[in-house]
């Protein structure tokens, strides 16, 4: 990790470069995904189909997975301080650039700038945030960049839909690039010069393939986030079309989603380490059986309310179980290497249950989400009951 930093004598102090990665987590989050809140506004005003609107979620997820691994490994030379700043910049420029867009592809050539932004933003984020952190505090740093991610889904996405019901989907990009101008300045100032950057190579990558538990971890990742995002992607014109919502209910159940999010950090610090199995398990064949009961739930309001609660409790310890596993399997400096691919792999599956759901919603009806999502939910179950047996499953 190298030369651990943090403010001398003052231990206050010493969290506030954490909170600004914390600010950093939660504007990246809330980008990533508040397209899922604006795909209506998008398609209408393009003239385009809301599963060619999609697309945008496939793009960018896609661009991430590629470009996680080869862009660290070209960017490991910098200084991480540096690094960090450039990213936030780079992000903030493809914002603008979003807000700014006349037509389709630029809008699409804007979210592949903040991909690759990214891309090796969370790389470097957790390694960052423990290293700064005062010493003995690395769970507690852990835990505040996945809490701006939570956060994110509770009050950016809902928020960023909000700006877009009401002034356009473009002021909510260019809302996200003013935020990120002040996150970076928030940073420059905040983080600590710091010393002997930690690199990669690719020597160091085909090691990690002879983890037996990190393979599994891989594996369950793809086909388990493939079937979560084959029906959230589409999750807001479901909510609208098939289940009846209204605009303000649709944005108090993306609420919901990151509500459960934080529930979930609170239970997996407190329950997983004597139970991790339980919660491995909740959390890939949850979201297979939630998402074949998401048709089902649709003709009641109260019912597809508990099931999004549910749902979002899966997916949430599903982010914090294969995280933690990612970390506490990788051999001696490896991590990083291990999360840029795990985050590669995620985002494959993130592009892949988009493109499913949009050729769903394009061929047959955006009803049928939650059956085409269940369907590869049930192989991510059948991997984890028969290919992952309990003792492989954690390290």
């Amino acid at each position: 990790m190298g030369v651990r930093l943090c403010a001398a004598g003052n231990p206050a102090r010493g969290w506030l470069p954490v909170l600004g990665l914390t600010f950093a987590a939660f504007i990246f989050n809330t980008s990533e995904f508040v397209p899922i809140g604006l795909l209506s506004g998008i398609a209408e005003d393009f003239s385009i189909t809301e599963s060619k609107a999609g697309m945008l979620i496939t793009a960018y997820a896609w661009v991430v997975a590629a470009a996680s691994l080869p862009l660290m490994v070209a960017a490991s030379g910098i200084g991480t301080r540096k690094l960090m700043l450039c990213v936030v910049g780079c992000f903030m420029l493809g914002q603008a650039m979003s807000a700014l867009s006349s037509g389709y592809w630029m809008l699409m050539a804007s979210r592949v700038v903040v991909a690759c932004s990214h891309a090796i933003f969370w790389s470097i984020v957790t390694p960052l945030a423990v290293r700064i952190a005062p010493p003995g505090h690395d769970s507690k740093a852990l835990g505040m960049i996945v809490s701006g991610s939570s956060v994110a889904m509770i009050v950016g996405l809902p928020l960023g839909r909000t700006v877009g019901i009401y002034l356009g989907w473009r002021m909510t990009f260019a809302a996200i690039a003013l935020i990120a101008a002040a996150v970076l300045v928030l940073l420059a100032v905040l983080l600590p010069r710091l010393s002997g950057s930690q690199g990669f190579s690719w020597k160091q990558v085909p090691s990690l393939f002879k983890s037996v538990s990190l393979r599994n971890i891989y594996l369950l990742t793809v086909l388990a986030v493939t079937a979560h995002f084959t029906g959230y992607s589409y999750i807001e014109p479901f909510l609208a079309g098939t289940a009846g919502f209204g605009e303000a209910w649709i944005t108090v159940v993306l609420m919901l989603f990151g509500l459960m999010g934080i529930a979930g950090s609170v239970l997996f610090a407190r329950y997983y380490a004597s139970r991790p199995s339980f919660f491995m398990g909740y959390a890939v064949m949850g979201i297979c059986v939630f998402l074949l009961l998401l048709g089902a739930a649709s003709y009641d309001a109260v019912s597809m309310i508990a099931l999004c609660l549910f749902w979002g409790l899966a997916i949430s310890f599903l982010n914090l179980v294969f995280q933690s596993e990612v970390i506490r399997c990788s051999p001696s400096g490896g991590a990083a290497v291990a999360m840029s691919i795990y985050s590669g792999i995620y985002n494959v599956g993130i592009g892949a249950g988009a493109l499913i759901g949009g050729l769903v919603c394009s061929h047959f009806s955006v009803s049928a989400i939650g059956y085409a999502g269940g369907l590869i939910g049930v192989l991510a179950s059948l991997v984890f009951l028969f290919v992952c047996p309990p003792a492989r499953r954690h390290c």
